[in-house]
């Protein structure tokens, strides 16, 4: 599977409540429309996860997909918050400056805990009638 019609595809955990406030800060920012979602919990999310070298059933690493390519982690993260312009475009870069070797174990470490700092929903994330054109799956 590979990004929806040229859009980048940003795979996140449906169940995770932390993710599920990316997700809402991505609808929000994203004016454009740019990016489209897919939850690690369903077929495509899956299938993209795996086909990037990433397990489906260890949902540690947020992944975006990007013209075949697949950034994880911070660089992920940077992308993203580059491409939504303005002062994220800044935050984004800010980020990067920040040495890969101190961020990814930072990331790692909130990942690896983030159901018990942020919660965990019963149910993924579904998307409102309005956004569902977003979503993959």
């Amino acid at each position: 599977m590979s990004a929806d019609a040229g859009h980048p595809v940003i795979v996140f955990d449906g169940v995770c409540v932390l993710c599920s406030r990316w997700v809402d800060f991505i609808l929000r920012h994203d004016r454009d429309g740019r990016f489209r979602l897919a939850a690690m919990q369903g077929v495509g999310g899956r299938a993209l996860l795996a086909a990037h070298g990433l397990s489906p059933d260890d949902p540690s690493s947020f992944l975006l997909v990007e013209d075949g390519v697949g950034y994880s982690n911070t660089d992920a993260i940077a992308r993203v918050l580059r491409q939504l312009g303005g002062r994220w475009r800044l935050a984004g870069s800010l980020m990067r400056v920040m040495p890969r070797a101190v961020r990814d174990p930072l990331y790692r470490w909130v990942a690896r805990h983030r159901y018990r700092l942020f919660g965990k929903r019963d149910q993924c994330r579904l998307p409102a009638p309005d956004e569902a054109w977003r979503f993959i799956d």
